[in-house]
């Protein structure tokens, strides 16, 4: 057999194709229920739904309003993870200290916390009489329960370790001789830091913002402990539809489906913009 034959018959490893690899049967019978699984609400979803009303249902100023806020504080609890998520998650990934992995334990908690019990622990450090909460509103008149900010710190708090997680892992993998090769070129640590990690690290980033944002925008029991449930304000989509729920399941049906909608096409877009290179 000649070389060529060889290459051809061989796929080199870095450039492996998607197809390379047939799971076997049982493997392959388990991953199709799988996906079943996970597509079997959304098409339970698309068959109960009342077509014929989705246009009115949309456009009243009830559900724009919602729609929008949602869109507004999911954006700004995003910005918020990024702003002090990355930092923390490199201190996790780079930096040796005492209790560091109870620290990493603390940061990740409320991914695990119920949350309702989210709200509660909000509401007792930053209410207007918790720990922090009657300070901020003794010397700054600031007062975060039932607000929209108290929406973006609510959001904030329950979104921020899917960034901290994926940001960390991937600066635990990447090889610290690109940035040491930098610093060798006589770049200063911020520098280093913005123009060679940042990139290297931009899908995972890509990933985490993503995942950041998604769990911001569904976001339903911190807000309407810590925030309430006030249209125009703090009434977000996920509580609209609950309260729609209680009195008209149709609407909560299409609301359902407008936020799968955004969801969905936000998730589906940046993953081919963005997330490209986390493809095999």
């Amino acid at each position: 057999m000649s070389t060529s034959d060889r290459n051809i018959e061989r796929p080199s490893a870095g450039r492996r194709s998607p197809t390379s690899e047939r799971l076997p049967w049982p493997a392959l019978v388990l991953a199709l229920l799988a996906i079943a699984f996970f597509a079997l609400p959304f098409v339970g979803l698309l068959w109960r739904a009342p077509w014929g009303t989705v246009g009115d249902v949309l456009s009243s100023s009830s559900v724009r309003t919602a729609l929008w806020l949602s869109i507004r504080t999911s954006l700004a609890s995003t910005a918020l993870a990024a702003l002090f998520g990355i930092p923390l998650a490199w201190l996790l990934a780079r930096v040796a200290f005492p209790g560091r992995s109870l620290v990493r334990a603390l940061t990740t908690l409320s991914m695990v916390l119920p949350p309702v019990v989210a709200g509660v622990a909000l509401f007792a450090s930053l209410g207007r009489n918790g720990l922090v909460g009657r300070y901020l509103d003794d010397w700054f008149g600031l007062r975060l329960p039932f607000t929209t900010t108290g929406v973006i710190v609510a959001q904030t708090f329950v979104a921020m370790p899917f960034l901290v997680l994926t940001v960390e892992a991937a600066l635990r993998q990447l090889n610290p001789g690109i940035e040491d090769a930098a610093r060798t070129l006589g770049a200063s640590r911020w520098y280093v830091f913005s123009r060679v990690t940042l990139p290297t690290i931009r899908p995972a980033l890509a990933a985490g913002a993503v995942l950041a944002w998604a769990r911001a925008l569904g976001e339903f029991g911190a807000t309407i402990t810590f925030a309430g449930n006030f249209p125009g304000e703090t009434q977000t989509m996920p509580l609209a539809t609950y309260l729609a729920l209680e009195t008209d399941p149709d609407e909560a049906i299409i609301l359902a489906l407008a936020l799968i909608a955004v969801s969905f096409t936000v998730l589906v877009g940046l993953r081919e913009r963005w997330l490209g290179g986390l493809r095999p």
